[in-house]
């Protein structure tokens, strides 16, 4: 059964002083699954919004596992903006107070040498900017050999905002038998490409709207030779009153290859991948945005930031490698109370990947067969 108040978990006096004088006693989602792993020195990525508590769902963990004689950086918190590095870093030094612990916000726009005599004072827990940690790591103000645990916070954020090199840059800094926790409220290939650069082993947790949009959204997979995937997926469009449909491939050259194939079978599909340049992508989500495409053939990457209304199907043509992408992904449709649909195709060769999505919310996936693909 899982845990639902903080006095069930195995916290400090020091610790749980903080928790209750901010008037904490229930556990939220995200905290409720995130932080028992991150005690036990696991790696975590946890798909949660803003505002679900997920600050002390990082923050509690990473404060227990801190000396406070240490007087060396052992907590590092990157954030997207100079707002959530304040708020944040008030907030850790809240949880934190009767610990003994210094949480420090570090960002760009404010005079470097405040923060360098901050830092010099003794500070346990960093919580930046990318940019001006950087700033700090080449002046040698700021030295990272100490850190145990890192969080990148709002990294879908971060990686929209350009921050990937500066994530990499930071992340080759610190020790490699570090712990790592990633909180993002979209979870997306980019994002899980990050997570498979620098974590071991993550624990996944999916709190978020998605899940709660599952309830509007009728799944079904189908078992598929792959050789023989173009057909079943033809089968499937000219079987069902598929009105607007995002069809996600992994590649770029199988979304152009997919989309010419479509469009000799008389479908209106176009793809749509990283590719290409600002005006033809443009062009091609405002056809789809305007009803004039049916089919948009896309990669994660390509589909990062779409929001459109009035999508009614999510076709997998390949499932994704991670479990999490597959939430991502559905959440587009179902949209603004609306019911959708979520088809995926599943090669011979990916019963475990599928395994491993109904497992994480155990939710229900009908199978449809290859010989009636209409779906109930």
């Amino acid at each position: 059964m899982q845990i639902q108040h903080f006095n069930e978990l195995s916290l400090s006096p020091q610790v749980m002083k903080g928790i209750e004088e901010l008037g904490f006693r229930n556990l939220t989602p995200i905290q409720a699954e995130a932080i028992a792993p991150m005690l036990e020195g696991k790696d975590v990525i946890g798909q949660a919004q803003t505002g679900t508590g997920k600050t002390a769902a990082f923050g509690i963990p990473m404060i227990e596992c801190l000396d406070p004689k240490v007087k060396a950086v052992q907590g590092l918190v990157l954030e997207p903006t100079r707002e959530l590095a304040v708020q944040v870093a008030e907030h850790i030094s809240r949880l934190g107070k009767y610990a003994a612990l210094k949480a420090l916000p570090v960002y760009g726009g404010e005079p470097i040498q405040k923060q360098i005599h901050a830092l010099d004072g003794g500070v346990h827990i960093v919580v930046g900017t990318p940019g001006r940690i950087i700033d700090h790591l080449k002046r040698g103000t700021l030295r990272l050999a100490s850190v145990k645990v890192v969080i990148l916070d709002e990294a879908d954020r971060m990686l929209d905002m350009g921050f990937i090199d500066d994530i990499n840059y930071i992340l080759t800094r610190v020790p490699t038998n570090r712990q790592t926790g990633l909180f993002s409220a979209t979870i997306d290939q980019t994002v899980m490409n990050v997570c498979n650069k620098y974590m071991k082993n993550p624990e996944k947790i999916l709190v978020s709207k998605d899940e709660i949009a599952l309830t509007q959204i009728n799944q079904y997979y189908m078992v598929v030779n792959p050789y023989d995937k173009f057909e079943r997926l033809c089968s499937i469009l000219g079987e069902n009153h598929i009105g607007r449909a995002i069809i996600f491939c992994k590649t770029r050259t199988e979304t152009s290859t997919l989309s010419d194939e479509l469009r000799a079978r008389g479908y209106q599909a176009k793809a749509l991948h990283a590719g290409f340049t600002q005006p033809q992508r443009d062009y091609v989500v405002g056809a789809f945005r305007r009803g004039e495409l049916k089919l948009l053939i896309a990669t994660d990457l390509a589909a990062r930031g779409l929001d459109i209304e009035g999508i009614t199907h999510i076709i997998n043509y390949d499932i994704p490698l991670d479990a999490l992408v597959y939430f991502h992904r559905i959440g587009r449709t179902a949209r603004m109370g609306r019911e959708g649909t979520a088809i995926t195709l599943v090669g011979y060769g990916e019963i475990t990947e599928l395994e491993q999505i109904k497992a994480l919310t155990k939710t229900t996936i009908q199978e449809i067969e290859q010989d009636n693909p209409t779906l109930y």
